[in-house]
């Protein structure tokens, strides 16, 4: 399933308000680790996409289903971005006072898996995110733990 995204600030909202409304009936309760991660990660590619390339962008999200699913019956959900700029995303340092910046490493800490390759005249980020993963769950407290504590963040492609 994807969403077309276009390149106004705004859509950040929206595509996380879609990205929750396609957790319902997958399996992921909307209050669970897993989708509140999600949903911070939809928030930080989304708006890199909007706000770094000013074109437009597709957001893809893959939820659990037959192929999204291991053999120990385990779950994955895969979150992808494709955008119009050839540019890579790269981290950047970030002070403690800068209003961005820690995006890209939000999304390192926080997805099990995470990377980009060109797509077209652009390219395509992606991060996959395991269910009941002790490395992510870690990792967003070490970050200082909820949602609502990142909306608004954003990595910076240079």
């Amino acid at each position: 399933m994807q969403l077309e995204i276009r390149p106004d600030p705004a859509e950040v909202g929206r595509a996380r308000r879609w990205a929750r409304s396609r957790l319902a009936g997958s399996g992921i309760a909307a209050d669970e680790p897993l989708a509140e991660t999600l949903i911070l990660l939809v928030s930080e590619l989304v708006t890199n996409a909007v706000v770094h390339t000013g074109c437009p962008a597709v957001l893809r999200l893959s939820l659990p289903g037959a192929d999204r699913e291991g053999a120990d019956g385990s779950v994955t959900v895969r979150l992808e971005v494709a955008d119009a700029s050839d540019r890579a995303p790269v981290p950047r340092c970030a002070d403690g006072d800068a209003t961005g910046g820690r995006g890209l490493a939000l999304v390192d800490g926080l997805a099990d898996r995470w990377g980009w390759s060109p797509e077209g005249a652009g390219k395509r980020i992606w991060c996959e995110l395991d269910r009941c993963s002790e490395t992510r769950q870690g990792a967003a407290v070490a970050y200082g733990g909820g949602l609502a504590s990142y909306e608004g963040l954003a990595f910076e492609a240079v």
